[in-house]
């Protein structure tokens, strides 16, 4: 079995962009951000988009960037936190690639967002509330596009690149060799 697209679900600020990055350099895969590829789509960020036409438009030109960005070749995409949102976004992901849901607390998405003023959803009187108001909403559709729930905690941004490495070794979608090893520094003392 070889690996076509790995596509990384989650909320908002549980790293997928980071990690996604990180994890398509190691495949040797193009890395795509969705809500980066809305923006140039739309001509504005989608904080202006989401006050302008309202979040239903917004989810329409996301659908739509969704199901282009799931046809074409292997990559690794980095979802918005709200994807999983529509049926029909859940069933692309889920049918044309490997989903990883990168899973987070509210309490640690909140920790790593508190000062992040570019993320409309959370532009409340009380984030952390809106964030577990989210997470009771979103992590049943998480849980149902994901191949493979990877927990963030703590860890590194390597240790969760090579979990997610792991994973898809395990299940038959790469042949260990086919990642590639981070560089190794030069050894010291020898």
């Amino acid at each position: 079995m070889s690996l076509s697209s790995v596509a990384l679900v989650g909320l908002p600020g549980s790293g997928k962009s980071t990690v996604g990055r990180h994890l398509a350099r190691r495949l040797s895969l193009p890395f795509f951000d969705s809500d980066h590829v809305i923006e140039q789509r739309i001509g504005c960020s989608i904080r202006e988009f989401f006050e302008r036409e309202g979040e239903e438009r917004f989810r329409d030109v996301e659908q739509t960037v969704l199901d282009e960005l799931t046809q074409g070749c292997a990559c690794v995409l980095s979802t918005g936190g709200g994807s999983v949102l529509r049926a029909e976004n859940r069933a692309h992901l889920h049918d044309r690639g490997q989903v990883i849901y990168l899973r987070s607390t509210p309490e640690e998405v909140f920790r790593r967002l508190r000062h992040d003023r570019n993320r409309p959803l959370l532009q409340v009187a009380d984030p952390l509330q809106r964030l577990r108001d989210l997470y009771a909403v979103r992590d049943p559709l998480y849980r149902e596009v994901a191949h493979f729930v990877i927990e963030t905690g703590r860890p590194s941004v390597a240790t969760l690149v090579n979990m997610i490495v792991m994973q898809l070794e395990l299940a038959g979608f790469m042949a260990p060799s086919q990642a590639m090893p981070p560089k190794a520094g030069p050894l010291v003392g020898s």
